[in-house]
Parts: C-alpha cells; sequence; structure tokens
C-alpha cells in the first residue's frame, strides 16, 4: 500500500468494491470465503439436502421443465452447487444444469456438470439462491454529524474515517425510508439501495421460478442504530478495512429489497427465518431415539451428529436468525402452506 493510494478518501461502497473484487481483491484469494468465515453452506451438508429439497419443489411446480436451473448466486469455491446434485435424486439430476456465478476463477477439482459464470444466465427456468451474496454488496455509509445533518462516511485504505458530503437525492430518500436517521450525532447507517437494484436484477433474470436470498438481516422498526458494518479475517471479526485484507460486510435490509422488486412488478415476495425455512424443508434437529444407540449404535452416532448440525443451522441466535427472502416469478411460494 503506497502513501499515495493509503491517502485518497473514499465512500465504502467505492472502497469496499475495490477490496473486495478489484485486482488482488479478497474474493479472488485462493481460499475463497470458506477460508475465512463458516457459512451455512460449510456448517453441514444438510444445508445442501435442504436446498435440493427445495429445487425438487420448484422443479414440480415449474411442471418438470428440462432443462431446469440452479443458480449459485457468489458461488465461492462451488460448495453448495456441489452438495445440491450430490442430494438430487436421479430423475432431477438427469434435467439439472447448475451455474455457479463467481468473479474468482473457476477452482481445480470442480464437478464439471457445474458452469462457472461472472453473472447469472438469463431467462433460465428454475431456483436462484444466493447465500450470504447480498451483505457482500458494497454499500455508502452515512452518519449524523453535530448538526444532525446526514453525511457520507469517507474512509481510507488504511480504515481512517471521516465525514464527507451530505446524503441527498434517492439515497436520502431510501434512507428516509427504510432507514430513517434521529438527528442525533454519530449514529449511522448503511444505504442499501445498490443491494435493492442488485437483487432486483437477479430476480429479473429468471424467466420463472423462485429467487431466495438467505443472510444476515434486520428491519426497518429494528435497524442497529450504529449500522452493521464489520469485517471478518481467518475466522474472526475484526475491524473492516479495505485494503484487500478482509472480508467487508454489513447485514441487509431485505424488507427493502422485497419492495423494490414489488415496485417493479413481482408481488409475492415472503422474509422468514432461517430456521423456519429449513424446518419446512424437513430439517428439525431432532435427537434420535435413545434406543437406537442399543439396537444400531453406528446408525444413532450418526442420527446424533445430523441432529447436532441440523440444530446449529436453526439455533436462535445463530444462523437460525437468518433472513430468508423468497421471490416467486410465474410460480406460487413453494415453500407456503
Amino acid at each position: 500500500m503506497t502513501e499515495e493510494t493509503s491517502g485518497r478518501w473514499h465512500g465504502w461502497r467505492t472502497a469496499a468494491r475495490t477490496a473486495l473484487y478489484g485486482p488482488g481483491g479478497f474474493y479472488r484469494g485462493p481460499g475463497g470465503p470458506a477460508a475465512h468465515f463458516r457459512t451455512s453452506v460449510h456448517a453441514s451438508r444438510l444445508f445442501a439436502e435442504a436446498v435440493a429439497r427445495l429445487l425438487c419443489r420448484v422443479d414440480a411446480a415449474l411442471g418438470r421443465p428440462e432443462p431446469l436451473a440452479f443458480v449459485d448466486m457468489a458461488a465461492g469455491r462451488g460448495e453448495l452447487a456441489g452438495g445440491v446434485l450430490a442430494a438430487l435424486p436421479s430423475d432431477v439430476l438427469a434435467r439439472t444444469r447448475a451455474y455457479a456465478v463467481e468473479i474468482a476463477g473457476r477452482p481445480d477439482g470442480l464437478d464439471e456438470r457445474i458452469e462457472w459464470v461472472t453473472a447469472p444466465p438469463r431467462g433460465v427456468t428454475g431456483l436462484l439462491f444466493a447465500n450470504e451474496w447480498l451483505d457482500n454488496v458494497p454499500v455508502d455509509v452515512a452518519e449524523v454529524d453535530a448538526a444532525g445533518a446526514v453525511r457520507r462516511v469517507l474512509v481510507r485504505q488504511d480504515g481512517t474515517e471521516r465525514l464527507g458530503e451530505p446524503v441527498g437525492g434517492p439515497e436520502a430518500r431510501w434512507l428516509a425510508r427504510w432507514w430513517p436517521l434521529p438527528a442525533e450525532e454519530g449514529l449511522r447507517a448503511e444505504i442499501g439501495l445498490p443491494r435493492d437494484q442488485a437483487w432486483s436484477d437477479a430476480v429479473a433474470s429468471l424467466g420463472r421460478g423462485l429467487a431466495v436470498a438467505v443472510d444476515y438481516a434486520h428491519s426497518v422498526d429494528a435497524r442497529p442504530p450504529f449500522g452493521t458494518l464489520t469485517g471478518f479475517r481467518a475466522g474472526r471479526e475484526t475491524t473492516p478495512v479495505p485494503d484487500g485484507s478482509c472480508d467487508i460486510t454489513a447485514h441487509v435490509a431485505l424488507d427493502a429489497c422485497a419492495a423494490h422488486t414489488a415496485a417493479h412488478g413481482l408481488s409475492g415476495a415472503r422474509l422468514l427465518h432461517q430456521r423456519d425455512a429449513l424446518r419446512a424443508l424437513g430439517i428439525t434437529g431432532a435427537r434420535p431415539p435413545l434406543a437406537l444407540a442399543s439396537t444400531q449404535p453406528a446408525a444413532y452416532v450418526r442420527a446424533l451428529a445430523s441432529a447436532g448440525e441440523a440444530a446449529e443451522l436453526t439455533a436462535e441466535g445463530g444462523l437460525g436468525d437468518f433472513g430468508w427472502l423468497l421471490q416467486p416469478v410465474g410460480i406460487p411460494d413453494p415453500l407456503a402452506g
């Protein structure tokens, strides 16, 4: 990092976009996201199995098309796409085309049936699944100054911040609607408009099917007063520094994303917690009967391990608190009822 580069001031959106996705950016590293943080995909194969069951429900709602698309947004190293293919029944697998959407290069050894692309394919029929994608769509940060004005937060590559110009235009309108800030110095918000637009663009890539976004989320009636911008490095939460050395993430206003697609003509969006979505897909976390321990001890140990993984995926205060945003496109909601 040169003195010239480190001394430049940018909004967080620009700084994070370069740090995450630019040349030498965090997401272009060889280890991928799994080297730095653990998502539901990495926590248990049960997650991919649940997504595979969801794909089967979408398939049935679509009338069993050929081909059936599975689009894995922000695919990392293709872990979810590979797990979904491994869990599909043979008749569905035979018709499935899997796409992994990722800016990094295709990893060695990836299942040859997975197409590696840098943008979601357009006009496909099936399931688009975005697990922890929107939290890494960079956004600007706003902060209330001593006079009560809402200003853009500027940052240097070393993480030093200062306040910039007042927020205006569409961003100010977004804040007024989705994250209103009282005139109290130091209060902060993340301006989620780029995520609304990114989500609508992803949904629009589907001809028919279901789009799902899974992420850390909050709602308009309970926004955190000082924002959620943070970093992750080597499995630990850390100060966000836009130098390419760490992940930079912030929770997602999924309610605003849902409203944005509705404003562009798509109805039927639904928000629910991960625990409820996974339970609807057969992930319960129930312990196996103790009697199994004496009659089939190996099966009991496997079932107990599976129950523990399911409990982690659905836990309150943990992964179970994640938000799921479901957006049907031309079909009924496959998780309804």
